[in-house]
């Protein structure tokens, strides 16, 4: 199993009341036997909630980096690496103060408002998901959500640990929203997408073409401009593809260093 690496409470946390509350575990929890169908357990449905008292600062700081929350879910949407989390957590507080179930549809999130619903896509196999956000992480490499194990399994993900996602936020009391909650069959085959990390986009040409030199430069042999398509104005600045989740933590742990934000997109 690959999940989150532990947030020590006390170290990062404990000094701030409302903050994440996944804290290190004196000894491995024991989960009670899974349902007799996993398959079988519906998504989390949206509903309108307040906000929680716990686990909504304005902002905090874990292992020496601060995170500022978003001041609402509205709109969210962002791929990413998803990460799991299981046994180990079961049954201890989340940072909303509620037990992690890992056989409920939740999941974690460094910045969203909790609790938020949000719909979760594997990329791979178009599968997808509902979840209720009421948890704190993934504080580890590049991880956008950390899923329970339910909703990691109904994904097909629980054998890799991980898996290139995108991140929808549903905004409850939405009619067409509550329509799209309800999780439609994967289709019979589906070839993945390929998977890029964008390093700009650019309204000027030569613009492009100097971060293009630049990732050159660096010894990033597999970077180009993708011209704009009709009707819009941008250059955009590509690198991959990428071929897996570790070759997307290298690639995007070297930008970080050269100070370039990036975004995951598909083609």
């Amino acid at each position: 199993m690959r999940a989150a690496l532990v947030v020590v409470a006390s170290l990062a946390l404990g000094a701030c009341a409302g903050t994440p509350r996944r804290g290190a575990l004196p000894e491995r929890s024991k989960a009670p036997p899974p349902p007799a169908s996993l398959d079988a357990i519906p998504d989390a449905v949206p509903r309108i909630e307040p906000r929680s008292e716990h686990g909504n600062p304005v902002s905090y700081e874990v292992f020496g980096k601060r995170y500022t929350l978003l001041p609402t879910a509205e709109g969210y949407k962002e791929r990413g690496v998803a990460s799991w989390y299981g046994p180990d957590f079961h049954a201890h507080a989340t940072a909303s103060g509620e037990p992690y179930d890992m056989y409920a549809m939740t999941a974690a999130h460094k910045t969203l408002p909790i609790p938020a619903y949000a719909r979760v896509t594997n990329l791979a196999n178009g599968r997808s998901v509902v979840v209720r956000i009421n948890d704190r992480g993934p504080f580890v490499d590049n991880r956008l959500i950390d899923l329970s194990y339910t909703a990691a399994y109904k994904l097909d993900m629980t054998r890799t640990g991980t898996a290139f996602v995108e991140v929808e936020v549903i905004t409850p009391g939405a009619p067409q929203e509550i329509a799209r909650a309800v999780t439609p069959p994967a289709p019979p085959s589906l070839a993945p997408p390929r998977l890029f990390l964008q390093a700009g986009a650019f309204s000027v040409a030569d613009n492009a073409g100097q971060m293009l030199s630049r990732l050159r430069a660096a010894g990033i042999a597999d970077a180009a401009i993708v011209a704009p398509a009709p009707g819009e104005r941008l250059y955009r600045v590509r690198v991959g593809p990428v071929a897996d989740v570790d070759a997307y933590d290298a690639l995007a742990d070297q930008l970080t260093k050269l100070g370039i934000a990036t975004l995951l997109v598909t083609e």
